[in-house]
């Protein structure tokens, strides 16, 4: 059973995805950290969506202000994208909020925010 530490699944005998997981990290060491990255993404992504949703903000409405169509909003809220950080912060902005970055080093766990290195902020 994999040992990293995104990998919650409590199963008792390896699956596929298990193996795809140790090969992958086999062929490239660095894979665990690109998938702690694109969750980060994913999650800092999902927390602009919830966002939109509580102030009753539509898709077009916001993808209106981002210079953007309402399908490539959808496609970005549903992780099917990869965006830049100028689209994040674009998001970010239609909403009234600015992104906060921060640098940490690879190799040190999240010492200063445990869930998230980039957080929406006021």
């Amino acid at each position: 059973m994999s040992t990293h530490p995104w990998y919650t699944c409590a199963m008792s005998a390896p699956d596929f995805l298990d193996e795809i997981i140790e090969a992958s990290t086999a062929e490239n060491p660095d894979f665990p950290r690109l998938v702690e990255a694109a969750q980060q993404r994913r999650r800092l992504l999902r927390s602009l969506g919830d966002m939109r949703r509580s102030l009753r903000m539509s898709q077009t409405a916001v993808a209106a202000k981002m210079a953007t169509s309402q399908s490539q909003l959808g496609r970005l809220e549903a992780g099917e994208a990869d965006p830049r950080l100028s689209t994040i912060e674009r998001y970010a902005a239609a909403l009234g909020k600015r992104i906060e970055w921060d640098l940490a080093d690879a190799d040190k766990p999240n010492e200063t925010r445990p869930a998230n290195r980039s957080r929406v902020a006021s």
